[in-house]
């Protein structure tokens, strides 16, 4: 599976930006997408898991109410709507897929896309 994430920038405070995640290879229907990041000087940190049917998808509570992920599965690509950015969302952001809905392990990882937000 390889995955390509795309779509980070530098944006002012209280921008938004949409991050994209295009899955390929061995990418199986059960496969489910989701995002990390990892700022400078800490460890990488869980942002969303983003379900192929609209509304089941989950966020850390730093980013809910604020990021909104969406998928088409058609495309296996996913979406990360990121709206009311702060600088504390700057970081490296990564797109990474597990086997099923339910599996603990984030088995497959993209190379990243950095987000900085200036205040």
């Amino acid at each position: 599976v390889q995955l390509q994430a795309s779509g980070g920038g530098l944006v002012q405070a209280g921008d938004s930006l949409r991050l994209s995640c295009a899955a390929s290879g061995r990418f199986f229907a059960t496969y489910v997408l989701g995002w990390f990041r990892q700022a400078p000087g800490k460890e990488r940190e869980f942002v969303a898991q983003v379900s192929w049917t609209e509304g089941n998808s989950y966020y850390a509570d730093s980013v809910k109410g604020r990021f909104t992920g969406s998928g088409d599965k058609a495309k296996n690509t996913v979406y990360l709507q990121m709206n009311s950015l702060k600088p504390n969302d700057t970081a490296v952001y990564y797109c990474a897929a597990k086997s099923s809905t339910y599996s603990s392990r984030w088995a497959y990882w993209g190379r990243g896309t950095l987000v900085t937000v200036s205040s």
